[in-house]
């Protein structure tokens, strides 16, 4: 009996402590490169309910970097492409369907206990002010140890056969796993220490990231 309370608690507390853990680690520094330097180059971050995206801009740099979306239907060179959107994810949640409310319990459950990782791609134009749009300033060696990462975070550059959600994104293999523990938003804060920029330990939730953009970023977000 005894036994069989201690494992009710258990099962009981581990939200809990994940859910804590979410709110306290983002404030705790991870290690990182000192890439430090004038603050010369801009990128966007947009937050949906659960999922952080990265927006790079669309430079000759970039487009030749990523040019290998181009022939997969994402329309970087289109005249009016500004930003190229690219978010880390589970292979089988991340693809699932457009939105949230066609997402079946066995992705979700897939996607907790681990799953592959996919890259999706898309192209924005000019954009608006949003309440889920920031844009962070990096420094020169920050911003391309970001293209390097985000570069090397590609297992092929070969399309995945998926229809896509927007009819100008597209999906592709991905390097590492996504689970419970390494979500979206904890490659994001990996990608970026590793690119050297101040964030947070584990940042497995769009809050976590949020106050990780807060707490270590204050002078470079805007």
């Amino acid at each position: 009996m005894r036994r069989a309370l201690r494992l009710v608690a258990l099962t009981l507390a581990l939200p809990v402590l994940y859910l804590v853990a979410s709110v306290l680690l983002p404030l705790v520094p991870g290690p990182k490169a000192d890439l430090s330097g004038p603050l010369t180059r801009q990128i966007g971050l947009l937050q949906g309910v659960i999922h952080t995206d990265i927006l790079i801009p669309l430079t000759p740099e970039t487009r030749a970097r990523f040019g290998f979306a181009e022939a997969a239907g994402v329309p970087l060179n289109h005249p009016e492409a500004r930003w190229l959107v690219l978010g880390w994810g589970s292979a089988g949640f991340y693809t699932t369907a457009g939105t949230y409310a066609d997402i079946t319990a066995s992705a979700v459950l897939t996607a907790a206990t681990g799953d592959d990782a996919v890259i999706r791609l898309d192209a924005l134009g000019p954009l608006d002010p949003a309440e889920n749009l920031r844009f962070l300033h990096l420094s020169e060696t920050q911003f391309q140890a970001l293209l390097d990462q985000t570069s090397a975070a590609f297992a092929s550059t070969a399309k995945l056969d998926h229809p896509g959600f927007t009819g100008t994104d597209a999906f592709f293999p991905a390097h590492g796993r996504f689970s419970a523990l390494r979500t979206c938003n904890v490659w994001l804060g990996e990608t970026f220490r590793a690119a050297g920029i101040a964030f947070g330990l584990w940042t497995p939730a769009n809050w976590s990231v949020t106050l990780s953009l807060d707490w270590h970023l204050t002078g470079q977000t805007g």
